[in-house]
Formats: C-alpha cells, structure tokens, sequence
C-alpha cells in the first residue's frame, strides 16, 4: 500500500469557527451567528486582499481586524477585556466530531498527517492541542514562515517540500473550494469536504479529486483507492 502525506486545512476542517456563536449569544443574543459568520468571511478576505497587495501580517491580525470589522457591521461592541476573550477563545475551538475517528482510520495505513493552515504556529499548537489532535500530526506547517497566504501556489509546494513528499503521493484536504483549486493547481492531490450540502464548488478548470460529506467519508474512500 502506498504511504501519503496528508496535509489538513485547519480553520473549518479541523475546527469549527461557527461554534464560537454559542458562547456570543450570551453577549450579542440574536446577532451572534451572523457575527460569527461575518467574523470568518472577513478574515479569509483579508487574507486574499493582503496576498495579493504583498502587505502581509500574520493571521492572528487577521482575526483580530475582521472581528472588528464584524462588530461595526453589526454595531455592537465589546468591553477590551471582552475581545480578548473573543480572541483567546480562537485557541478553544471545537474538532468536528468526524475529525478523530477519520484520523484514527488514517493512522491504522500508516498515512503521515499534518496540519496545513494560514495559521501562525504557535497559535496553531496551542488550539491543536487544546483540541485533543496535537498527538496524531507529524508536524504543524503553517505558511507564515513564507509571509503569505493561501492559495498562492508557493505555499502548497512548501507543503510536499516540507513534508519530503512527491506532490502525486501529497494531498491537501480542506472544507474550503479555494484551498482544494490552489493545491490542485500546484500539482498536489485534493479533497473537498462538503460538510454542508448547500456549499458548492466553484465552476473552475480544476475538481477534487474526492468529494465527501465528512472526513470520516474521505478517509474510507483515500484507503480504499490507496489499497487499489
């Protein structure tokens, strides 16, 4: 059987940034899933805005503007000591509860997982670990260290570098269209997890490779066509 390399998107693959409307409803009642909602689009926004204008800072600024830019677009606001819990609670999460079994079924073939985000390490490790996951990775790679951003093709052939990995044994795996399309068009493999059935793909010249509804799904489908 062929050995992979399997890197993870983080932030809505690994991680719920959602959940984090629980805890908001006691603050801003009714407004909290849109806050939430409005809160992870800006963030990955300005991530594409910075990347492509090469006027980067880390995605921890990230987070911290676009939950500002969350709170003017709702008009609510948040004693300073209130958004500093917001902010730590980014390190608290919650794993989808499909994520430890699937690495479970991964780890009996012998795959090599790791995380693969926009993340900066250290935040990264800290809500890995907080989630129970840490233990199961080989490594974190966050593409900090190359001062961008997905889905800029260099951060996707650090993936295989990093990993020693030839890009037809190296798989990105993410909830996000544009994630999947960057690594396909780097030459990796990708899967697209569809963990709502109203998300659709983006009409592009590039498709999945697997398509499952969770990562239980494609960790099944990756073992049965890596044992074929």
């Amino acid at each position: 059987m062929k050995k992979i390399t399997i890197g993870f998107d983080v932030y809505g693959t690994l991680v719920d940034p959602i959940e984090i409307s629980v805890y908001l409803q006691s603050l801003i009642g009714n407004k909290a899933i849109p806050f939430a909602e409005i809160w992870r689009q800006k963030q990955l926004e300005y991530t594409f805005r910075r990347g492509l204008m090469n006027q980067y800072q880390n995605f921890d600024i990230c987070i911290q503007q676009a939950m500002q830019f969350a709170a003017e677009c709702l008009d609510v606001s948040f004693p300073s000591k209130e958004e500093e819990n917001l902010l730590n609670l980014y390190s608290n999460l919650k794993v989808f509860p499909d994520v430890v079994p699937a690495f479970e079924l991964l780890k009996q073939n012998n795959h090599t997982l790791v995380a693969f985000s926009n993340g900066v390490e250290s935040t990264l490790n800290t809500l890995l670990s907080n989630a129970g996951l840490i233990n199961y990775l080989a490594d974190i790679i966050s593409v900090d260290k190359l001062q961008t951003f997905k889905p800029n093709p260099k951060v996707y052939r650090y993936l295989a570098l990093k990993t020693d990995a030839d890009p037809a044994d190296c798989w990105v795996i993410s909830s996000n269209p544009f994630d999947v399309i960057g690594g396909k068009s780097a030459g990796l493999n990708a899967a697209w997890i569809q963990r709502d059935p109203s998300n659709i793909f983006d009409p592009w010249e590039y498709a999945p490779d697997i398509t499952a509804k969770n990562l239980v799904e494609f960790s099944k489908l990756l073992n049965r066509s890596s044992h074929s």
